[in-house]
């Protein structure tokens, strides 16, 4: 089985862009973290890019903070951002060999332990660190097929970009709306499930409502659904940044498959948010501050 969804197409259009981008990606990554820099001063100073959105999230998530930390925060943020977007271009031409040295598993027997009982897993993880260099190491380092939940993109073009970056180490896909279904289906297969699962969730009649920094924070149930439909452990993926271009994945159990769950208690999803936010704190810049997370309001009632 090489993937479980077929490769997106583009129109013939964006040929020229495909080319550059191909271009950019050969270049060593010392040089792409140089175009890293330029990125970063002109999301930061030129473009101000999301700026508004940036400092709102971080405003509200660190009170305790002051108005110069957040600003500072930002900053470091952009740096953080801009060095993400050269590294998930870098991965068009990694080695596995490279890529596996620059991402550890220092505790991967979490996954391996439950692996060697013939089971499957899901792995939670968020927008935290380099999160698209995890499924990509993670498929070449655990002994088990790994498979990401995957939203489709809206531009054709990027979203055949991002399916060929996150296959090409033997990743396979699956799209969100697809995944109890495939599950259901694959039940007989051993694999690693993969989701972020710290998206903000549309459908109020698929989420969970806790507190995340200080905010009400809404959360997609599908985790719960799944660990308890198909007795799944569950572990957090916490992606710690060692220094530029090298992480740890650091594995936590938060459910271990064998004691009974009722997914309307949510526990799961209340598990991986304390998890989230522990992460968050100890590295607040390197989470996705440009993402609108908290745009749905807690109705009342609910």
């Amino acid at each position: 089985m090489s993937s479980t969804i077929a490769p997106p197409t583009y129109p013939w259009y964006y040929r020229p862009l495909e080319w550059f981008l191909r271009g950019l990606a050969s270049l060593p990554l010392p040089l792409l973290y140089g175009l890293a820099e330029v990125l970063y001063f002109l999301m930061a100073y030129v473009l101000r890019y999301r700026e508004r959105v940036v400092l709102e999230n971080l405003r509200n998530s660190f009170p305790e903070k002051t108005e110069a930390e957040h600003k500072k925060l930002a900053k470091q943020f952009y740096r953080h951002f801009a060095q993400l977007m050269v590294e998930i271009l870098w991965l068009r031409q990694a080695s596995p060999e490279e890529l596996s040295r620059r991402v550890s598993y220092p505790n991967k027997h979490v996954i391996t332990d439950q692996l060697a009982k013939g089971r499957s897993l899901l792995a939670l993880g968020s927008h935290e660190g380099n999160w698209e260099w995890i499924l990509t190491s993670g498929a070449l380092q655990i002994n088990a097929p790994a498979v990401g939940v995957y939203q489709p993109l809206n531009s054709p073009f990027f979203d055949d970009f991002m399916y060929k970056l996150r296959t090409r180490t033997g990743a396979e896909l699956v799209t969100m709306r697809e995944t109890i279904r495939y599950m259901a289906a694959s039940q007989d297969r051993q694999q690693l499930l993969c989701m972020l699962s710290d998206q903000s969730p549309s459908n109020a009649k698929n989420r969970y409502w806790t507190q995340l920094l200080h905010q009400e924070t809404g959360f997609y149930t599908g985790a719960d659904r799944l660990a308890a439909q198909f007795q799944l452990p569950v572990v957090f993926v916490s992606i710690r940044r060692k220094r530029r271009g090298y992480y740890e994945v650091v594995l936590t159990e938060l459910y271990d498959g064998n004691t009974p769950l009722d997914p309307n208690q949510h526990r799961i999803t209340e598990a991986f948010a304390r998890a989230m936010e522990k992460d968050i704190r100890a590295a607040p810049a390197d989470y996705l501050w440009s993402h609108r997370r908290w745009k749905h309001k807690r109705p009342v009632g609910e």
